[in-house]
């Protein structure tokens, strides 16, 4: 199914993340393509829908070239990895564990390819979705020393907040259609 049959296909109840998603993404005037289409791919990912994150990555190969679309991809991966981690420590309140070291293996985040702003970007978005404080507060440290404004970091932080809305609408339509065998039939 294509992105724009996806959104069009969401029941009325998600006409506000419709309406926000045409003038957020179809509409886009304050992001670059790549930053707008490495958000939705990084976002699309975190919200792990896999119909949204089907339809996304098929009109993003259009959108990106390959090394932005692999980029995307990166953040999305090693931002899923580093949320829970820097969320454990953030939230934990034994402070020996923020004194540990992550160990982790976080390599895409350099030699991505990319403007790194716009991998901060889109890692500051998965943050978002992720719910990591320590994260979110660190990439957009980052974004903003790189020249970004607040008015930037905010674009991208709405197209997030609106494919993660995509995402959990998708999500429940698919569960109720495993338990109201008449509304599969009606998405077929």
């Amino acid at each position: 199914m294509t992105i724009d049959s996806l959104i069009d296909s969401l029941p009325p109840f998600a006409k506000d993340l419709k309406l926000n998603y045409s003038s957020l993404v179809r509409n886009n005037s304050e992001l670059t393509p790549q930053q707008l289409w490495g958000t939705v791919v990084a976002t699309a990912i975190a919200t792990r829908s896999a119909s949204l994150t089907a339809a996304v990555l098929e009109v993003a190969a259009t959108q990106l070239s390959g090394q932005a679309l692999e980029a995307a991809k990166t953040a999305a991966a090693i931002m899923g990895m580093n949320n829970i981690f820097y969320r454990f420590q953030h939230l934990s309140s034994n402070p020996r564990y923020s004194a540990m070291g992550a160990r982790l293996r976080m390599n895409g985040l350099r030699g991505h390819g990319v403007e790194d702003v716009d991998f901060e970007l889109w890692s500051l978005a998965v943050s978002a979705i992720n719910g990591c404080g320590k994260c979110l507060d660190a990439h957009e440290k980052v974004v903003r020393e790189k020249g970004a404004t607040e008015e930037l970091v905010m674009a991208v932080v709405r197209v997030a907040a609106v494919i993660h809305g995509i995402g959990a609408v998708l999500d429940s339509v698919a569960a109720e259609a495993v338990v109201d065998p008449e509304i599969e039939a009606a998405a077929v």
